[in-house]
């Protein structure tokens, strides 16, 4: 069985991304590692290149920064380090720039790569998710958060990186047939120096945003507010080996009170509904559980 892990990244030290606890956490999983190193304005590639390993292939990628629309240029990116794994891979490892994945998941992650080799039935393995913010101490608790996405898929030219890479389908435009594993993808976006997640809100939205909504809708501080939150819970267990550095060098401080729950009427009317049912209404489903 041939593993293959495949990532995008550009200006990965403007913006404080950690790819490389990123890479790290997935290395013992690959046999080969796929980074397509966009044109960036910082020491990125010496970034990707100082990981060392001989598992690693890079490619050059020029970013397209005039599609301003939903994030597609991240597909496209993505797209890109899809086509350029080796042809023999079996599956087809997906990480992004501020993911990890906890070596505890690793058996679990290896057992069901190994059981659905051959079941062409399975187009892929999903995860459950946990969004850290404001900190490394506290996870999203509401719904407005993806609580699964897929991140291994069955290596094919068929399948393609959908909307703004959040997730997959095969051609012409099929949801992905997949396995729910029991295994987390750790999401640390939105932990960052107030400061740096300020610069990459103002820069980042233009990916997805012309610069009439940027004016009306990014405000214009020098820090980012994490306290506009609706609901968080203590996050009380060990974060991935990879991010244990990153985690202790944290310079700010974010305290909540994690009593405060904000929720708006329809999450809480979904909340009730979902009590009595088990079925959460309006979740995002860009997959097929089988």
């Amino acid at each position: 069985m041939k593993v293959t892990g495949f990532t995008i990244i550009r200006n990965a030290v403007k913006y404080d991304y950690p790819i490389v606890e990123a890479i790290t956490s997935l290395l013992p999983l690959c046999d080969e590692f796929v980074v397509a190193v966009g044109n960036s304005v910082d020491h990125t590639m010496d970034l990707i290149r100082n990981i060392n390993s001989p598992k690693i292939k890079i490619i050059e990628t020029v970013w397209d920064d005039s599609t301003r629309e939903g994030g597609r240029t991240f597909a496209l990116e993505t797209d890109k380090a899809l086509q350029a794994i080796s042809a023999d891979t079996d599956w087809a490892f997906y990480i992004q720039a501020d993911e990890a994945v906890h070596e505890k998941y690793y058996p679990v992650i290896r057992e069901a790569m190994e059981k659905y080799k051959t079941d062409l039935s399975v187009d892929g393995l999903l995860f459950h998710y946990k969004h850290f913010y404001g900190s490394y101490d506290y996870v999203g608790e509401s719904w407005r958060w993806y609580r699964r996405e897929i991140r291994i898929v069955r290596y094919n030219k068929n399948v393609f990186s959908y909307r703004d890479a959040q997730g997959f389908r095969k051609k012409p435009n099929e949801k992905l047939k997949v396995k729910l594993i029991d295994a987390f993808i750790y999401h640390y976006g939105w932990v960052k120096d107030p400061r740096a997640m300020q610069f990459k809100q103002q820069d980042w939205n233009k990916f997805y945003h012309d610069d009439r909504w940027i004016e009306t809708n990014v405000a214009k501080v020098e820090e980012f507010d994490y306290s506009n939150i609706d609901s968080l819970t203590l996050f009380e267990e060990t974060h991935p080996q990879a991010m244990t550095a990153r985690v202790q060098l944290k310079n700010w401080k974010f305290n909540y009170d994690i009593s405060r729950k904000k929720y708006s009427f329809k999450e809480k009317l979904k909340r009730f509904i979902y009590s009595f049912t088990g079925y959460r209404i309006g979740e995002y489903k860009n997959y097929k559980i089988i």
